[in-house]
């Protein structure tokens, strides 16, 4: 029987995001059976052996990797990072208190809103009157005396914004969603309270949620919340109060391990770098192209940009397409155009792009 070749397109795609090659390779060699354990990654219990080196290999290598002492809990859940918008105030927060937070887009928006359903929100800075084309200074940072904690959006996957540094003012514990931009380069965890991403964006597939939190602050959490959306709970029973998104856990603990083989953080930081100049430096380069965030605020995730009409964005996205290009179009509430470049993202398909973009101002420019 003839077999036809594996063509793999650019995913340029916001999330679920692209995976390193050799994880890929990894998953397909373990899938039908793991090595000396003979079932699939798919099948073993999560009580088993087996899992438990996969989820302590995991967190060890994100202690490592991320500088995550032993005074923070790492936890493996479910439900994504909406979950956490919700999770968050009910651990932290209570009627009657205040939580501090910075809009910057819409998924801050979103988690404010689901805050507000457990105590006082203070929205202590925002540029959604500028359409969340930048994110605010440090000194426009306006913190409430006594909050219980500060929440920021590190990055914004729909605006193309990133915090040049995620800034900490006040004496609040801070609370970063991290979902599109973690382990993108190093930061120091032990300045905040709580981290916490879905894993779709840079550190496996969607169905696992990472939760790092300081051991102080899982003491806050009510005794009467439900058992599943309690950190303390998580913490006490190693993220296995049920059945964890195991296969999500073996991925993302593969991901962890190929960050350690290419150099850490300050080599995926560098790399990133690389891939986000050479690409704004195409959208720069003439009038033809027109990025959208302000360019001190310019995300290294998350490229987004404007062609004179949409009509010509329309075609540039077909087009685009049909050269292997994939997932270029914004998002539906603003439109454009947006190439999410998260870690896994080869440098040479960014050059594929770049290319495409001067053929394509050529022709219909």
């Amino acid at each position: 029987m003839a077999t036809s070749v594996m063509h793999r397109v650019y995913n340029f795609g916001a999330g679920p995001a692209v995976l390193p090659e050799s994880v890929l390779e990894q998953v397909k060699h373990d899938l039908l059976s793991l090595p000396k354990v003979g079932m699939s990654v798919l099948e073993i219990s999560h009580r088993s052996v087996a899992f438990n080196h996969i989820l302590e290999q995991a967190e060890a290598d994100l202690r490592m990797l991320a500088g995550v002492s032993e005074s923070y809990h790492v936890l493996f859940l479910q439900g994504g990072a909406s979950l956490q918008f919700a999770m968050v105030p009910m651990n932290l927060l209570s009627q009657g208190s205040v939580a501090d937070y910075v809009l910057t887009g819409a998924w801050a928006k979103k988690a404010a809103a689901e805050a507000a359903h457990f105590g006082e929100v203070n929205i202590c800075a925002t540029t959604e009157n500028e359409g969340f084309i930048r994110v605010p200074t440090a000194d426009e940072l306006r913190p409430t005396r006594g909050a219980k904690y500060l929440h920021l959006t590190s990055n914004n996957t729909i605006f193309g914004t990133q915090w040049p540094e995620i800034p900490t003012v006040g004496t609040a514990p801070v609370v970063v969603d991290v979902s599109s931009d973690l382990l993108c380069r190093p930061v120091d965890v032990s300045r905040f309270g709580l981290v916490y991403a879905g894993a779709q964006k840079n550190i496996g597939p969607a169905g696992l949620t990472l939760v790092i939190v300081h051991k102080d602050l899982v003491k806050h959490g009510s005794k009467s919340l439900p058992m599943m959306l309690s950190y303390s709970v998580a913490a006490e029973h190693g993220s296995r109060y049920n059945t964890p998104p195991v296969f999500s856990i073996y991925v993302c603990g593969l991901v962890l391990k190929w960050l350690r083989e290419i150099g850490g953080l300050a080599e995926m930081e560098a790399r990133n770098r690389r891939k986000a100049t050479l690409l704004y430096n195409a959208i720069d380069r003439t009038e033809f192209y027109r990025g959208t965030a302000q360019t001190e605020s310019r995300s290294l995730m998350n490229a987004t940009f404007r062609l004179p009409t949409e009509e010509l964005e329309h075609r540039f996205i077909d087009q685009a397409t049909v050269e292997g290009l994939s997932g270029l179009g914004g998002h539906r509430s603003v439109g454009g155009l947006r190439a999410s470049i998260y870690n896994a993202f080869p440098e040479v398909g960014v050059a594929a792009l770049v290319e495409f973009m001067a053929e394509f101002e050529r022709t219909q420019g």
